[in-house]
C-alpha cells in the first residue's frame, strides 16, 4: 500500500499531503507560506523542491487556525507545535537480517517507557535489554507512543498517531532501541489505539469531520471507518510502525470499541490483511494481538501465518480476573462475574475464555463471548498483572501488596509454564512493589474534569484513604511508579531467580512442543486441587497438578511423563504447590 498521508522526502525535496475535505483553503507554513493545491476527494498537496529533512512545518486552515500534520512523523515541541520532516530511510539499521521469531517463542513484558527507568527515555531503556534477555523474556511490549498532550501520560490519549512522543526521545532513538533489541534476539511490540483520539491537540474535527461518527466510546467520539480515507489512515499507521520502526507486532487497544458495520468487511480485517502482505513480502514474522472485551473468538487464529484477516492472539482478561479474585477475594466491579474462581480458572485453562456466550452481569446482563476451545492455547495472552489492572485501582498497588508471596509464586508457576503465551508487567519479574497509578498531564478545565471524574468514580476510596489517593495531575504521581533498579531485596532477588528458572524450563521443555498444541481438560476440586492437561503439537501431553489452597492435599498422582517442575512428598501436595509433567 502506497502511503498517502503526511510529509514524504523525495529525490528533489519533500511532498506534503493533507486530507481536509472540510477546508476551503489550506496553506503549508514553512519559512514562507505556500498555497496547497486542492485535488479530488478533499486532498491538498504541495511539492517543495530543495527542502531539507528536519524542516518544520504546519498547515493553515482557511486562514483561521494553524495545525500540525495529523500524520506528523515527529513533534519536537509536543502536539501544539510544528511537525518535523523525518526521513525514515536514513536510519542505518544494524540488525539487517532480523526476521522476527515464531509466535510460540513469545514471552512478553509490558512496559511504560516513562517509568521503566529513572530517565524515562528510549536510550535508558536500551541499557536494560540485557536484563530482559537474562530473565528469559523474548518480547518487549511498549505502551502507546503516539504523541499525546503534555509530558506525562499512559499514552492512550494520543492524537498524532504517526509521531512517537518526544517526551521519550527522538525517532532515531526509538529505532536504536528496537535495533538493539533485535541484535539480542528480542522482539518488540507496540500498543496502538484505533478506537478514539485523545481530547487535547486533536484538530481533525475542524477540517476532516468525516473522521468521526455520532457514536461515542468511553473516551471520546467513535471513529468512522466506513470512510475509505479514515480506514486508510489507520491501516497505513499500522504499516508505518511495522516498516519505519520495524516493530515485530502490534497490540490493538479495546478493539470492541472500534466501529464495525454488520455485513461489511471491518477495518480490523483490512489491517490484518495488509500486515500479512507486508509479512509475505519481507519474510518477517509479524504478530497482531487484540484487547477485546467482547471475547470474539472468531477474530482469532494463532496458526494463520502470515496474518490474513485475523489476529494471532488476545489478551485474556478472564484469566487475570479469576486469579485476582482467588488471591484477593475482591468481588467489586467486573470481578463480581467470577464468583467461583477455581472453577473459572479450570475453564480458562481448558478452553481459553471463561465467558464464551454466558450471561455477564457486569457487561449489561448480556451474553458475552464466543466458544474458544477449538483455538490453539497460544491464541491467549495470559497475565497476572498489567497496566490496566494495576493502574485502574485507586492507589495503583500491585498484586505483590495484595497477596502472599507463596500464592503469587504458585500463580507464576502456572502462568509461565502453561501453553498460553505469558506476559509480565515491568518489575513483576522481581516482585516490585512500586505502584503504577493513573497519571496524565492535561491543563485547565480538562485537568479539572479528569481529577473530578476520578473522585466520582472512586468516591469510596477517597472517603477511606483521603489524600493517600494519588492525584493523576501531580508530577509526583508518575515519579512514584518509576522502577528501582538498584535496591532489590534478597526476597526480590529470589523471586527473579524463580522467574528465570521457570522461563528456562519454558524455553527448553515447553516451547519446542507448542506449535500445533490443543486444549485438553481441566478440573478444580473444592479442596483447592487443580489438574489440567494439553495435547502438544508433537503428540506428547503436558500435565499440571496444583494445590491452590492453604492446606495440604492428599492426592494420588497418576501423572505420566517426566517431571519438569516441582515435586511432592509422596502423595501429599503442600499448600500453593505446582507440579508439571511432560511426556506420555
Amino acid at each position: 500500500m502506497r502511503p498517502s498521508f503526511g510529509a514524504k522526502p523525495t529525490k528533489d525535496g519533500v511532498s506534503f499531503r493533507l486530507w481536509a475535505p472540510g477546508a476551503r483553503r489550506v496553506d503549508l507554513l514553512l519559512e514562507t507560506r505556500h498555497a496547497m493545491q486542492r485535488r479530488q476527494d478533499g486532498w491538498y498537496v504541495a511539492e517543495i523542491a530543495g527542502l531539507t529533512r528536519g524542516s518544520r512545518y504546519k498547515f493553515r486552515i482557511d486562514d483561521e487556525i494553524d495545525v500540525p500534520d495529523p500524520a506528523s512523523a515527529f513533534q519536537p515541541e509536543d502536539v501544539f507545535g510544528p511537525s518535523e520532516v523525518i526521513d525514515h530511510d536514513a536510519f542505518a539499521w544494524r540488525a539487517k537480517d532480523w526476521r522476527g521469531r515464531p509466535w510460540e517463542e513469545t514471552v512478553l513484558i509490558e512496559t511504560h517507557v516513562g517509568t521503566f527507568t529513572h530517565d524515562g527515555t528510549y536510550r535508558a531503556m536500551t541499557d536494560k535489554l540485557d536484563h530482559l534477555v537474562a530473565t528469559g523474556i523474548t518480547a518487549l511490549e511498549l505502551m502507546p507512543l503516539a504523541d499525546f498532550a503534555g509530558l506525562r501520560g499512559w499514552g492512550y490519549d494520543g492524537v498524532l498517531w504517526y509521531a512517537p512522543d518526544s517526551a521519550y526521545g527522538r525517532p532515531e532513538e526509538l529505532k536504536t532501541l528496537i535495533d538493539e533489541a533485535h541484535l539480542r534476539g528480542l522482539m518488540v511490540f507496540l500498543d496502538v489505539v484505533y478506537n478514539h483520539f485523545g481530547p487535547e491537540g486533536n484538530y481533525l474535527g475542524r477540517y476532516a469531520p468525516g473522521f468521526f461518527t455520532d457514536a461515542h466510546t468511553p473516551w471520546g467520539s467513535a471513529i468512522d471507518y466506513r470512510v475509505p480515507q479514515v480506514r486508510a489512515f489507520a491501516v497505513e499507521n499500522a504499516l508505518s510502525w511495522l516498516t519505519d520502526y520495524r516493530f515485530d507486532g502490534l497490540r490493538l487497544d479495546a478493539a470492541n470499541h472500534i466501529l464495525a458495520i454488520p455485513g461489511e468487511q471491518s477495518m480490523l480485517h483490512d489491517l490484518s490483511a495488509a500486515t500479512g502482505e507486508l509479512a509475505k513480502a519481507t519474510g518477517r514474522h509479524i504478530h497482531l494481538v487484540l484487547e477485546n472485551g467482547d471475547n470474539r473468538a472468531s477474530l482469532l487464529d494463532a496458526a494463520q501465518e502470515p496474518p490474513n484477516g485475523k489476529y494471532r492472539a488476545q489478551w485474556n482478561d478472564d484469566y487475570h480476573h479469576v486469579w485476582h479474585v482467588m488471591l484477593t477475594e475482591e468481588l467489586n466491579g467486573y470481578y463480581a462475574d467470577y464468583q467461583t474462581p477455581r472453577m473459572d480458572l479450570a475453564r480458562s485453562l481448558a478452553s481459553g475464555f471463561v465467558y464464551q456466550g454466558e450471561i455477564s452481569e457486569f457487561w449489561g446482563k448480556k451474553p458475552r463471548g464466543e466458544p474458544s476451545r477449538e483455538l490453539p492455547p497460544a491464541t491467549f495472552v495470559n497475565f497476572l498483572q498489567n497496566h490496566d489492572q494495576i493502574g485502574n485501582r485507586p492507589l495503583g498497588e500491585r498484586l505483590e501488596s495484595l497477596a502472599s508471596p507463596r500464592q503469587i509464586e504458585a500463580a507464576l508457576a502456572v502462568t509461565l509454564l502453561a501453553p498460553m503465551v505469558p506476559m509480565l508487567f515491568q518489575g513483576e519479574e522481581w516482585g516490585s512493589k512500586m505502584p503504577f497509578p493513573f497519571f496524565c498531564d492535561f491543563q485547565g478545565g480538562l485537568a479539572d474534569a479528569v481529577r473530578n471524574g476520578r473522585k466520582r468514580e472512586y468516591a469510596w476510596a477517597y472517603a477511606r484513604y483521603g489524600d493517600e489517593v494519588p492525584d493523576p495531575l501531580d508530577p509526583a504521581t508518575p515519579q512514584s511508579a518509576v522502577l528501582d533498579w538498584t535496591g532489590r531485596t534478597p526476597e526480590q532477588e529470589a523471586r527473579l531467580s524463580l522467574v528465570r528458572d521457570l522461563l528456562a524450563v519454558r524455553r527448553k521443555k515447553i516451547m519446542p512442543h507448542l506449535k500445533g498444541a490443543r486444549f485438553g481438560d481441566a478440573e478444580a476440586d473444592d479442596n483447592g486441587l487443580l489438574t489440567a492437561h494439553w495435547r502438544m503439537g508433537d503428540g506428547t501431553t503436558l500435565r499440571l497438578t496444583a494445590n491452590l489452597s492453604d492446606k495440604d492435599i492428599v492426592h494420588s498422582s497418576n501423572d505420566a511423563g517426566t517431571p519438569i517442575w516441582g515435586g511432592a512428598a509422596g502423595d501429599r501436595l503442600p499448600p500453593w504447590s505446582v507440579v508439571w509433567h511432560l511426556g506420555g
